[in-house]
């Protein structure tokens, strides 16, 4: 798990002396924030910020790194060097926000043995040598991670939900990638969706879930991207459409032809509610990827929308 930050310059003051850190640890209140010496009993992997901050730098190029490290080792803190004031402060939000999967955040609804138990068994349900079922389970993990940070009091209902959304790619006979070049496939997808909210009830019911949770999750699963006005769909439609911004675009462009993503980051930049694109703003973007979202944005008149 990811549990701190380290700073070379964190100053007698400590970060909440100015330059945003407030803001990092109010979007990240389980990450402590401290000098390279609280980072004794951790992994500590020394990260270079100004390489992160380099106009052509892709993040994900640093995944294997921060990625392997957690997998290595329970307790993983990061040392940020490289910048100083406001640019540390916006690349520790950016990369926090990458790796929030990491972060293991929990509220009072998941903090409890059914939900131990629950992520135990969506971990299994993943073969991580795969790396396309590695990139799915990040993808959940974060998707979660969102699901708390959009709404820090989400019950467990929507926290499993969220977690298990993408869930019907591990169906037999399943898509492996769960993408298909057509826009507005929504009829396609019912059916796969449908498997995959069943499967999740089962586990669910393996773990020890009550039968309305289960139910309210299986409807979650089997409609996360049809919000059609209800608020916890909602929720979790932002959540998977934030992590695909946050981590995942990177690799899908490497992986589809260049006018299927296109059509990807339209499409999802769309299922975003007006209220949530400002956090497109605390990430750190791929340059092929932001070039194909500002171009989208681009077309987006400016308003408001109820978060």
């Amino acid at each position: 798990m990811l549990r701190q930050l380290l700073l070379s310059d964190f100053g007698s003051e400590g970060p909440t002396a100015g330059h945003g850190w407030a803001l990092v640890q109010a979007e990240f209140p389980t990450v402590g924030i401290g000098p390279l010496a609280n980072g004794r009993g951790s992994r500590v992997l020394r990260l270079d910020v100004s390489e992160w901050g380099s106009l052509d730098f892709d993040p994900f190029t640093w995944d294997e790194r921060v990625f392997g490290a957690a997998e290595s080792s329970e307790q993983l803190a990061l040392h940020l060097e490289g910048a100083r004031g406001e640019a540390l402060v916006i690349a520790a939000l950016e990369i926090l926000t990458r790796y929030q999967g990491l972060v293991g955040r929990r509220n009072e609804a998941s903090s409890i043995r059914v939900f131990d138990r629950l992520l135990a068994r969506h971990r299994a349900l993943h073969d991580l040598h795969l790396p396309g079922v590695r990139a799915d389970y990040q993808h959940a993990l974060d998707a979660w991670q969102w699901a708390l940070r959009l709404r820090p009091e989400a019950d467990l209902a929507v926290q499993a939900a969220a977690l298990f959304h993408d869930v019907e790619r591990l169906v037999p006979g399943a898509d492996p990638r769960g993408e298909h070049p057509a826009p507005g496939c929504q009829a396609f997808k019912g059916a796969p969706a449908a498997r995959g909210a069943a499967l999740t009830c089962e586990v669910l019911e393996e773990v020890g879930a009550d039968t309305d949770t289960c139910q309210r999750v299986r409807n979650l699963v089997a409609n996360h991207e049809r919000p059609d006005g209800d608020p916890d769909l909602a929720l979790i439609n932002d959540a998977d459409a934030l992590s695909f911004f946050s981590l995942n675009a990177s690799g899908f462009i490497r992986y589809f032809d260049p006018e299927h993503s296109r059509h990807k980051v339209a499409n999802t930049l769309a299922r975003l509610r007006p209220a949530q694109l400002r956090r497109l703003g605390q990430m750190r973007l791929a340059p092929s990827v932001k070039v194909l979202l500002d171009a989208q944005l681009s077309s987006i008149p400016c308003s408001g929308g109820e978060a």
